[in-house]
């Protein structure tokens, strides 16, 4: 399943190593599923990883999530974006996750706010997923 991380993903994986965010990620790490990323929502993943309350409540350094996001780029396949779909929602830091998926060919954005992206993915043909409905499925 090739599918895109919401922020809020991220930092729960970061904030929780045991949840299962965590686990998608170990999951992945381990061969299963595909991760798209953009250069615009990796430096988003930076920017709110590396805010203070994240880094406190981690109990992580800065260099510290640095190498977690360097691991995540790295397992991850790169997307250009060549089409902008805005406005479809209310948050910027949204758009470019939905942005990443409908320019990458994602079956799913993960996010535990879907509320947030309203019905925009599946008006592109991906679904909207938390991330303990990714691990249910054996389609990862």
């Amino acid at each position: 399943m090739k599918m895109v991380l919401d922020t809020n993903v991220v930092v729960t994986a970061l904030r929780s190593p045991s949840g299962s965010s965590a686990e998608l990620l170990r999951q992945v790490r381990a061969g299963s599923g595909q991760l798209l990323l953009s250069t615009a929502l990796v430096l988003e993943y930076e920017a709110t990883c590396e805010l203070p309350e994240h880094l406190l409540a981690a109990g992580l350094e800065r260099k510290e999530v640095g190498q977690v996001l360097d691991v995540l780029a790295a397992l991850s396949t790169p997307v250009k974006i060549h089409y902008r779909w805005r406005p479809q929602l209310h948050d910027p830091g949204d758009e470019m996750v939905l942005e990443t998926a409908v320019n990458g060919g994602a079956d799913a954005i993960v996010t535990y706010n879907k509320k947030d992206f309203g019905t925009a993915p599946q008006r592109f043909g991906i679904d909207l997923l938390s991330p303990p409905e990714v691990l249910a499925r054996k389609d990862r």
